[in-house]
């Protein structure tokens, strides 16, 4: 293996710092608002140095979008990917896990359906990065779940509408947190204990529907 020489070390962390101070800019104001001279200096250099590694905004948030979109992809996309789980336990692991991945990434879904929605040119971009593991995970699903149906463990769901269902329950709970903070506040002692209790319900509520 070739050892990267200092200025090669020097060079990559510049990337990198960059590529988080985007993050956080995009993230906070979307790609309107963001400014490339906030980047640079969030990221500790200049301004020049930031087009130098990346050439326009519009690259630069590309990337962050791209890599933003596939780890909403995978948060939801993996629900089926252990073999050796029993059904109803991938379910349940899959909706907690969904749930966690939200709560530690509150931002992403709106930064997501926002830049979507002011740019509608970016949906060529979420589709090619939904369609390259959609298939190949909705026919897992489906598969498991005609074997469900047919044991007589659960009703007939579209694998689609079990998605939606779990990503709906799961993401409206951040995406109205404000809200959800005032009705809850006299309810748990803490919020954590209400995220809890949230995610809990979120599992009976989905095994409810798709139990027979």
């Amino acid at each position: 293996m070739v050892k990267k020489s200092g200025t090669e070390e020097k060079e990559k962390s510049k990337e990198i710092a960059i590529l988080e101070a985007a993050e956080q800019e995009f993230m906070e104001k979307g790609f309107e608002a963001a400014k490339t001279t906030k980047i640079a200096s969030l990221a500790g250099v200049t301004h020049a140095m930031l087009h130098y590694y990346y050439r326009t905004k519009e690259n630069l948030f590309n990337m962050v979008f791209d890599k933003k979109v596939s780890l909403l992809k995978d948060s939801i996309f993996s629900l089926f990917d252990n073999p050796d789980m029993p059904f109803f336990d991938k379910v349940r692991v899959g909706i907690e896990a969904h749930f966690d991945f939200i709560k530690n990434n509150p931002q992403l879904p709106r930064f997501v359906i926002n830049e979507l929605i002011y740019k509608p040119k970016r949906m060529k971009i979420f589709e090619g990065i939904i369609k390259k593991v959609a298939a190949n995970a909705l026919e897992k699903m489906s598969l498991e779940i005609d074997k469900e149906v047919k044991k007589g463990t659960i009703i007939p769901i579209d694998p689609v509408t079990l998605l939606l269902d779990i990503a709906s329950l799961n993401i409206f709970v951040f995406a109205a947190l404000p809200i959800v903070r005032i009705l809850a506040a006299d309810k748990y002692e803490s919020e954590e204990a209400f995220f809890e209790a949230r995610k809990k319900e979120n599992v009976e509520i989905i095994m409810r529907r798709i139990k027979k």
